[in-house]
């Protein structure tokens, strides 16, 4: 099967699509064939994502929106069925975090991590899986992380691994409940990876060090690796995968 036949005219959203990981993913699946809806805050990085989308051959759309607003959510999802036809995969990328020690950490940032990492994915996955069933299946990923299943010092990510923790159990959660729908549901948990969301590690000497001497192939993965293990549990090889989370972090959690 050819890469470009891979998700044949399927329509995928990606939240968070504007930048870094999101981006790749969404030009990875226009590049095997679907057309892609691009939800983002950031309406300029989302624009950006459509011209590499659009130079695949697929069509894109661009929506403004915060997952973390219900009126939001249901204007993307509405959006993307008036505009592509329907929606058959939706990954969840869009994340946030702030770098502090649990001691200094404030709780309206704890607040707003949880409300984009978890609480933004349950509510558009929920809308979604509704168009989803009436479609008669579909995929949802949702991007965690490799510190989802373990703890660091010094990294000042403590709350940003919880909040993926949780989305990692929303996962398993929703696979079981929606696999009678021909729903899979999906994690891609990424290690440190080349963006500008994680540049204050990896591009910091110390931290990157310290980070690399856990990671048996020694370096930081790049977006397209990430977007790669997304476009397999999108695709007909992955139909009988639910509920799993696959780390792309080179070894970090095998140590």
């Amino acid at each position: 099967m050819g890469a470009d036949s891979q998700l044949g005219g399927r329509v995928a959203v990606v939240t968070g699509g504007g930048t870094g990981i999101g981006q790749a993913i969404a030009v990875t699946l226009a590049r095997a064939g679907a057309d892609i809806a691009i939800a983002d805050v950031n309406a300029e990085g989302a624009a950006g994502t459509a011209k590499l989308v659009e130079q695949e051959g697929r069509r894109a759309l661009v929506i403004e929106a915060d997952i973390t607003q219900s009126d939001d959510v249901d204007r993307v999802v509405e959006a993307t069925v008036e505009g592509l036809g329907g929606i058959d995969i939706l990954v969840n990328n869009a994340g946030r975090s702030y770098m502090r020690p649990l001691l200094d950490f404030r709780e309206d940032a704890w607040d707003a991590i949880f409300a984009t990492n978890c609480k933004g994915p349950f509510l558009i996955s929920r809308a979604v899986a509704r168009k989803m069933i009436e479609q008669g299946g579909g995929r949802i990923i949702n991007i965690t992380t490799a510190g989802a299943e373990r703890a660091t010092a010094g990294m000042g990510m403590g709350p940003y691994h919880v909040s993926k923790a949780a989305l990692k159990m929303l996962t398993m959660c929703m696979a079981a409940e929606w696999a009678e729908h021909n729903i899979n549901v999906n994690a891609v948990g990424p290690g440190l990876t080349r963006t500008d969301f994680s540049k204050p590690i990896w591009d910091h000497p110390e931290r990157a060090k310290a980070y690399l001497r856990g990671v048996p192939k020694g370096r930081v993965a790049e977006p397209q690796e990430i977007a790669d293990a997304v476009l397999f549990l999108a695709s007909d090889a992955a139909d009988f995968i639910t509920g799993h989370s696959l780390y792309v972090d080179g070894g970090y959690l095998s140590v």
